[in-house]
C-alpha cells in the first residue's frame, strides 16, 4: 500500500511526462519555491499547494513541458554558435528560440499548449514589462518573443501585456514585420530559423551581419551538432542548461550576459596572491595605490557596490516578531520535525564524541614532580622519598574555536529545507556548546521582493545607469557566539515565519559573517554556508549584468579562501556549490543536511 501524498504522485506524473516528451530517460524533476530552472537534465518547476489548485497545477505542467521540449527540440551547440555577443541581442535571440520550441512542441497537442500558456502568464507577472511606463522600459526580449509566438501559433499576447506592447508594437512591426512573417516557414529547422532571427536582429538595429556562420550545415548539422551537443552536455551542462532555463523562467536576459560575464569572471580571477589587488603589467608609475585599510577589509577590491545602504538591516531575530509569535513558531518547528530530531541528535552525539576525544586529558607518568599519582600511593606511603611518583598533564592540541553557521533565507528554501536547516543548526549549537565551542547562527535575505526602498530611491534619482545592488539586504542574528543556546532557542523558529524568506545576495552576506568572525578572539574560526542556489535579486539583475551578483560572490569566496584565516566550507541543497567553493559538498535532498553538517564540521575539526 502506497503512502505517497497527492503532491508526490503529481510530481511522479510530471517527471514521467517530462521524460516522455524529452526522450531523455535520465531527466529528473523536482519542485522549487524559487524561479523554475533547467540545469542539464535536472528540471525544477513551481511547487503547487498541497490541495493542488488547478491554476498552480497548470503552471507546473507548463514549465515541465517547456523544459522537456527544450531538451528534445533544441540543439545547444548550434544555438551557441550563432548567438550574438551584444547583451540585448542575445536576450532576444534566446527568447525567440524559446518561442520556436514551444510553438513546435505544442502543435497538435492542445493540452501542452494550454500548459505553456499558463507558465507564460506566470513568467510575465514578474517580468519588467508589467512595470513599464514608457517604451524604453519595455524589455525587447519579452516583447519580440510575444510577437513571434503570435506569428507561430496565432495566439495574441496576454491581456496583461497590452499596455506595454502598445508602446513598442508599431516599431517592431515597422522594422521587422517581414522577418517575423518569414519565421513560420522555418519553424522545423533550427539553423534556418536562427538565420532569419539574425536578419530580424539586424533590421531592428540590435546587431550587425548574419549571426550563424555560412559554413554551418544547412540541415542543422546533424553529425557535427550531435557531437558538439554531447560535449556540451558534459562540459557546459550546468552553465548552458541553467542559462536556457533561467531565460525561460524569468523572461530576463540571463543567457544574454554570457559573453560579458565571462570577461568579468576572468577579470575576477586575476587577483594577485600577494595583496589581493588586481594584477597589472603596466609601468610602476601606473600601478594603483592601495588605500590604507586593514587586511580584513576587502572593500575596493571588488567591482561591486550598492546604490544605497541606507535601508539595509542587521537585526536580531527577536526584533522581527514578538515573544508570543516566536514561541508559537518554535513550537511549530519542533512539531514538524519530531521524527527527525532523534536522528539529528544521534549525529550530534557522534560529533560530540569526536570533539571530546580531541580534548581528552593525557598524562606523563613517573615524573620527579607534579601531581601525586594515585596509582603510586602505596609506594609513597612505604617510602616517602621514593622518586618518580608524580604525573604531569600534557597540553591538549584542541584550539579555542568559534563556528558560524550562515543560512540562506531565500524563498527557495521555503518548506522542508529551511525547517531542517533550523533544527540542525539548533542541535549542533547545543552540541558544540557542550564541547566548549562557541557557535553563531546567522541568516541572510532581503527586506522586499524585486527591490525595496533602494529601488525607489534609484527611480527618484532618475534611474542612473549601472546602479549596483538595488534592494535592501536583511542580515539576521539568530544566535550570537557568546549567547547561551537556551536563550537563542526560540529565535530559530523565526525561519518558519511566513513572508520572511525573500531573495538572496550571498556575496555581501558572506562578507558580513566573515567580518563578525574576524573580530572574535578565538584562535580557530570556522564558517559554514548553507544555501540552495546562486545569488538572485531580480531588481539588481534587471539593471546590471546578469552575472553581477554571482561574480561578486566568486570574488568574495576567492578572497576568503586565499587571504583569510577563516576556514570556509559550504553545503548546497540541490545546487552545485562546488563550482564556487574549494571545500564544499552538494546534497540533493534536505533530509541529508544534518548528517552532512556533522561530517563537514568533524572534518574541519580533524584537519590541521
Amino acid at each position: 500500500m502506497t503512502t505517497d501524498s497527492p503532491l508526490d504522485r503529481f510530481k511522479s506524473v510530471l517527471g514521467g511526462t517530462a521524460r516522455a516528451l524529452s526522450g531523455e530517460a535520465e531527466v529528473e524533476l523536482a519542485f522549487t519555491a524559487d524561479a523554475p530552472t533547467q540545469v542539464g537534465r535536472n528540471i525544477k518547476v513551481p511547487m503547487p499547494a498541497r490541495q493542488l489548485p488547478a491554476d498552480q497545477v497548470a503552471e507546473a505542467r507548463g514549465f515541465a513541458d517547456g523544459f522537456a521540449l527544450r531538451l528534445r527540440l533544441h540543439d545547444t551547440a548550434l544555438h551557441q554558435r550563432g548567438a550574438p555577443k551584444e547583451a540585448v541581442a542575445r536576450a532576444v535571440y534566446d527568447a525567440v528560440e524559446t518561442a520556436r520550441i514551444e510553438a513546435l512542441g505544442s502543435r497538435g497537442y492542445v493540452g501542452i499548449g494550454d500548459n505553456l500558456d499558463r507558465a507564460l502568464e506566470m513568467r510575465l507577472r514578474s517580468d519588467p514589462m508589467a512595470r513599464a511606463r514608457n517604451a524604453n522600459e519595455v524589455p525587447l526580449s519579452t516583447a519580440i518573443q510575444l510577437k513571434v509566438r503570435e506569428r507561430l501559433t496565432g495566439k495574441s499576447a496576454p491581456a496583461s501585456t497590452a499596455p506595454a506592447m502598445a508602446l513598442v508594437s508599431d516599431w517592431i512591426e515597422d522594422k521587422g514585420g517581414r522577418d517575423l512573417d518569414a519565421l513560420a516557414l522555418a519553424i522545423d529547422d533550427q539553423h534556418a530559423f536562427a538565420k532569419l532571427v539574425g536578419h530580424l536582429l539586424e533590421d531592428l538595429d540590435l546587431t550587425e551581419g548574419d549571426l550563424v556562420p555560412d559554413d554551418a550545415d544547412d540541415g542543422g548539422s546533424e553529425d557535427e551538432g550531435t557531437d558538439e551537443q554531447d560535449e556540451g552536455d558534459s562540459d557546459d551542462e550546468g552553465s548552458e542548461g541553467q542559462g536556457d532555463g533561467e531565460v525561460e523562467a524569468r523572461g530576463e536576459q540571463r543567457e544574454g550576459d554570457t559573453e560579458e560575464g565571462q570577461g568579468q569572471d576572468q577579470q575576477s580571477d586575476s587577483f594577485d596572491d600577494s595583496d589581493g589587488e588586481m594584477s597589472d603589467e603596466g609601468e610602476e608609475g601606473m600601478m594603483p595605490v592601495r588605500p590604507n585599510r586593514p587586511w580584513h577589509d576587502p572593500s575596493g577590491l571588488f567591482e561591486y557596490h550598492a546604490f544605497t545602504t541606507a535601508f539595509d538591516e542587521e537585526i536580531a531575530a527577536t526584533e522581527l516578531c514578538d515573544e508570543e509569535e516566536l514561541t508559537r513558531l518554535r513550537a511549530y518547528l519542533d512539531q514538524q520535525l519530531v521524527h527527525l530530531q532523534g536522528a539529528v541528535t544521534k549525529l550530534a552525539n557522534r560529533l560530540q564524541r569526536r570533539l571530546m576525544a580531541q580534548q581528552s586529558r593525557s598524562w606523563d607518568f613517573d615524573q620527579e614532580e607534579g601531581l601525586l599519582d594515585a596509582a603510586r600511593l602505596a609506594r609513597v606511603v612505604i617510602n616517602p622519598m621514593q622518586s618518580l611518583s608524580y604525573k604531569v598533564e600534557r597540553d591538549t592540541d584542541f584550539r579555542d574555536t568559534v563556528v558560524t553557521l550562515l543560512i540562506d533565507n531565500s524563498g527557495s528554501m521555503r518548506g522542508r529545507p529551511i525547517s531542517i536547516a533550523a533544527i540542525s543548526a539548533d542541535i549542533l549549537a547545543r552540541t558544540l556548546e557542550r564541547c566548549g565551542v562557541r557557535t553563531e547562527i546567522l541568516g541572510f535575505t532581503t527586506r522586499a521582493w524585486k527591490g525595496g526602498q533602494a529601488r525607489d530611491a534609484w527611480l527618484a534619482a532618475g534611474r542612473p545607469a549601472q546602479p549596483g545592488r538595488l534592494n535592501d539586504v536583511r542580515h539576521i542574528l539568530y544566535k550570537q557566539a557568546d549567547e547561551p543556546w537556551r536563550r537563542a532557542k526560540k529565535s530559530l523558529g523565526l525561519m518558519m515565519r511566513e513572508g520572511l524568506l525573500k531573495e538572496n545576495i550571498d556575496g555581501e552576506a558572506l562578507l558580513w559573517a566573515h567580518s563578525r568572525l574576524i573580530a572574535r578572539p578565538e584562535e580557530r574560526k570556522l564558517l559554514m554556508v548553507i544555501s540552495d542556489g546562486a545569488p538572485v535579486d531580480d531588481s539588481t539583475l534587471s539593471v546590471n549584468s546578469g552575472s553581477y551578483l554571482e561574480r561578486h560572490l566568486r570574488q568574495v569566496i576567492g578572497w576568503i579562501e586565499k587571504k583569510s584565516p577563516v576556514q570556509l566550507v559550504a553545503i548546497g541543497i540541490g545546487h552545485d556549490v562546488t563550482r564556487y567553493y574549494q571545500k564544499a559538498v552538494t546534497i540533493m535532498d534536505a533530509e541529508q543536511l544534518a548528517g552532512t553538517m556533522v561530517d563537514q564540521l568533524a572534518d574541519l575539526f580533524d584537519a590541521e
